[in-house]
């Protein structure tokens, strides 16, 4: 199978699958920037297009549409199976472009990414119709939750397959006593459309109840000095540590050190954060989101939140409490989820296997 990933190259979250892809197809990358050094690995250069944009992910994208003829005439030249175009208002316009009007052979397949589908269709008609026609284009599609499986379909897609965007490795569960109780960790960016004011406020109100807790922050953002300035204005200097990005090595020991793991982004699909923590053994306190709620069930395996304030300390402390004494049975059991549903590789190969017999009787 000759195969074109389309996408940014300097994204990890490309680079994830070219890693999956690389040794069960024949493999080529375009990218609308550059490439992560990764890729050389994965990728030969000869292999490979740059076409050196700066791609706006909410759906103005005039310099990269500059740039379909090149890619067109590349892509003729390769003569792919499958062209599979990662975020779809930009790349996958390119895609069904290519295919539609240039006379780019091979079939196109969209992996939607997140706000390309909750957000960035309500911007306008025109980016609605768009989609649409991305997705019509598409003879297989990618969801990573079943709420965005269900509003591509709104917008016109056909056949999607709906799988996280998992692990590519299953980390040992860290040894019971390992982790504190009172310990919390928290690594979304810290922009606002992931609320870490929020979670600043919802751990002031659990460190009211309990004297000894302590949270770590990590990643970076536009509102770090803001927060660090709210930490100390709620009188938790001591208690937050904001630690900036992580290895991959550091975060994981975050995460086995921590009981609970706290995300309240207004907007998400099923992050690989939350999967990551889940597969740690932490216990996962999230915003209410459809796609949160795929993961967890609420005062069961972790606690999802209503609304956008710290709940009162009689109702969530309680909560908090039936949970911890469960502490060591759910992480068991969230990393036995996480290894029976969220693992890339496995699902990947079952969506190239998808591919074949979609190749092989012909169909789009």
């Amino acid at each position: 199978m000759r195969y074109v990933l389309l996408g940014d190259g300097q994204s990890p979250h490309l680079l994830k699958w070219a890693r999956a892809l690389a040794p069960q197809v024949e493999l080529w990358a375009a990218s609308s920037r550059g490439f992560a050094t990764d890729f050389d690995a994965l990728v030969p250069p000869g292999h490979r297009l740059a076409l050196g944009t700066r791609p706006d992910f909410e759906g103005s994208n005039a310099a990269l549409l500059r740039q379909l003829p090149r890619l067109a005439a590349w892509l003729r030249g390769v003569r792919a199976d499958w062209i599979h175009a990662h975020y779809l208002t930009s790349h996958g316009t390119l895609a069904w472009a290519a295919t539609r009007f240039l006379g780019v052979p091979g079939r196109v397949v969209g992996s939607a990414w997140g706000s390309d589908i909750l957000v960035t269709p309500q911007r306008s008609a025109v980016l609605r119709w768009l989609t649409g026609r991305v997705l019509r284009a598409c003879a297989l599609a990618t969801s990573d939750s079943q709420v965005m499986t269900n509003r591509m379909r709104e917008l016109g897609a056909g056949e999607v397959m709906t799988f996280p965007f998992g692990l590519e490795d299953l980390p040992p569960l860290p040894a019971a006593g390992q982790r504190g109780d009172h310990c919390f960790f928290a690594n979304r960016g810290l922009e606002p459309i992931y609320r870490p004011q929020a979670v600043l406020r919802l751990f002031s109100a659990i460190a009211a109840a309990w004297p000894d807790a302590e949270l770590v922050v990590a990643n970076d953002g536009s509102l770090r000095q803001a927060l660090q300035a709210q930490a100390a204005a709620l009188g938790l200097a001591s208690r937050v540590r904001f630690v900036g990005r992580l290895s991959a090595a550091e975060q994981a020991l975050q995460y086995a050190q921590a009981r609970w793991y706290l995300s309240l982004p207004e907007s998400d699909s099923v992050s690989v954060s939350v999967l990551e923590a889940m597969a740690q053994g932490c216990i996962p306190v999230l915003s209410d989101l459809p796609a949160n709620r795929e993961l967890v069930r609420n005062g069961d395996n972790g606690l999802v939140l209503d609304g956008v304030g710290a709940p009162a300390n009689s109702v969530l402390m309680p909560a908090l409490d039936a949970l911890l004494a469960r502490g060591e049975a759910i992480a068991v059991a969230n990393h036995a989820w996480v290894a029976a549903h969220a693992m890339f590789g496995q699902a990947v190969t079952v969506f190239l296997a998808r591919l074949r017999e979609i190749q092989a009787a012909g169909l789009r």
